[in-house]
């Protein structure tokens, strides 16, 4: 991925790799054991491209990536036992979701990675109905990227009216171009340092050449994901009109119309009900828009049906989240720091102050407020209940997804207004912008860029939250 002098424009963030897209009395404890489903880590082939290409080696939840979708109705207990068959320790990490902090994931912050072998039990119940996800949070930037993610929807009392419900799933790939495999260059230097690992290859389920035969008039429900682990998409419709009704799976307080595009970093989710607009023998179309091109991210080939439009959807019910009491907040600031074209002085690694070199010959070339990787030190602590208002301020050259576990935040806009409820935040390069949430769940919170190879390269913190 080749860059010009300074940092690269918004623009030019969001083309990166655009060239190779082308391309019974047992106690409870026991009993949910024995009652949970699998959800077995494995490697797998899978069938990412057309045509004759080989399947794709891959590692997976099932056997198919993106693993095979969780739904639930709100309110329901999730009881999953992770048994890991890969040659690697993993685990499990509920994106999105505000669980018991034991329950979260993430080795070495909340529970021992799962050893080769061995397994562990994941069992909370669901508090919130929205689109969320899971995905490996050992070895993220490489594991997530191999393929274990997969969709968790959690359905609402009252579903909104819609002819059909589904997932997409989008994501990108490095496949070498010879071996059409998975490229091996995990921890290339140049990655970390700069804008992250940026495929060759986009998918949607799974599929370069997604495809699903619609019906004119027929009104959808897209639940969108970015499972990718660096890449911003920049999407949009052509032949589908509609709205935007959650985001990160929580919902708007009104129905915000589709513009021409909108973006997703990776992690983020969007929730559309869109009606099909094309004519019969056309085809709608999920757009990837790439320095000024628009790629077919998904096809909707559309058969006969009525042109009539529906009245716009009603809002979706509220979850029962935290109102925060931003006057009586708890002050609190996030600095980024690091990477290719800025740099910084140093950082506090394993203990001690060290100098750039010396970082980066460890791997390390990010910081959360001059600490790179997991400190000993909370990045923020607070009171369970407590509202924490908190600035974020990015001083590098590159765009920041940053995800705060177990919580949803809200952006102070201009006039004190909040903007919608998020659990990744996308910050730009010299951008500073301002957040407030209420503190939940006693436990040492992850908080961390989603681009995951900055996460890797030092970009990873946490939160404390105190009972």
């Amino acid at each position: 991925m080749a860059f010009s002098e300074g940092h690269p424009s918004r623009r030019a963030v969001l083309a990166g790799g655009a060239a190779g897209l082308a391309l019974g009395l047992a106690p409870r404890g026991l009993r949910a054991l024995e009652a949970a489903e699998v959800i077995e880590a494995r490697a797998a082939q899978v069938r990412l491209l057309p045509g004759g290409a080989p399947a794709t080696q891959v590692w997976s939840y099932g056997g198919s990536v993106p693993a095979p979708e969780i739904r639930l109705p709100q309110g329901a207990r999730l009881t999953r036992r992770l048994v890991n068959r890969l040659p690697v320790e993993t685990s499990i990490h509920w994106h999105g979701l505000r669980l018991p902090n034991a329950m979260d994931g993430v080795p070495g912050l909340t529970q021992e990675p799962v050893a080769p072998g061995g397994d562990f039990l994941y069992d909370f119940a669901l508090r919130d109905a929205g689109t969320f996800w899971f995905h490996s949070h050992a070895r993220s930037f490489e594991q997530v990227e191999r393929g274990l993610h997969g969709a968790l929807v959690v359905e609402e009392a009252e579903a909104p009216g819609v002819d059909r419900d589904m997932v997409l799933v989008i994501d990108d790939w490095r496949l070498d171009p010879e071996s059409l495999q998975i490229s091996e260059d995990f921890g290339n230097l140049h990655d970390l340092s700069h804008g992250g690992r940026l495929g060759n290859i986009a998918t949607t389920n799974g599929a370069a050449d997604f495809a699903l035969e619609v019906s004119r008039g027929e009104r959808l429900r897209l639940r969108l994901l970015n499972a990718a682990t660096a890449r911003l998409f920049e999407l949009g419709l052509k032949g589908l009109e509609g709205w935007i009704m959650a985001l990160d799976g929580q919902p708007l307080e009104a129905p915000e119309p589709v513009g021409e595009t909108f973006i997703l970093a990776p992690g983020q989710r969007a929730d559309l009900i869109v009606d099909v607009t094309a004519e019969a023998g056309e085809e709608a179309f999920l757009i990837h828009h790439l320095r000024g091109t628009g790629y077919a991210q998904a096809r909707f080939p559309v058969r006969t049906g009525t042109a009539a439009r529906r009245p716009a959807p009603t809002l979706l019910p509220p979850n029962p989240m935290p109102a925060p009491q931003p006057a009586a907040a708890r002050p609190a600031r996030l600095v980024m720091e690091g990477g290719a074209m800025r740099g910084m002085a140093g950082a506090m690694f394993e203990g001690r102050r060290m100098g750039m070199r010396e970082l980066a010959s460890r791997g390390m070339f990010w910081a959360l407020n001059g600490v790179a990787g997991l400190g000993e030190a909370p990045l923020l602590s607070a009171a369970s209940g407590e509202t924490v208002r908190i600035t974020m301020e990015n001083r590098t050259a590159f765009p920041h997804g940053m995800h705060l576990h177990g919580h949803h935040m809200r952006e102070i806009l201009p006039g004190g207004r909040l903007g919608p409820w998020r659990d990744t935040v996308l910050l730009w390069p010299d951008e500073t912008r301002e957040y407030v949430f209420t503190a939940e769940g006693p436990g040492k919170w992850a908080f961390h860029c989603h681009m995951l190879g900055h996460a890797e390269a030092g970009m990873m913190g946490w939160a404390e939250v105190t009972a």
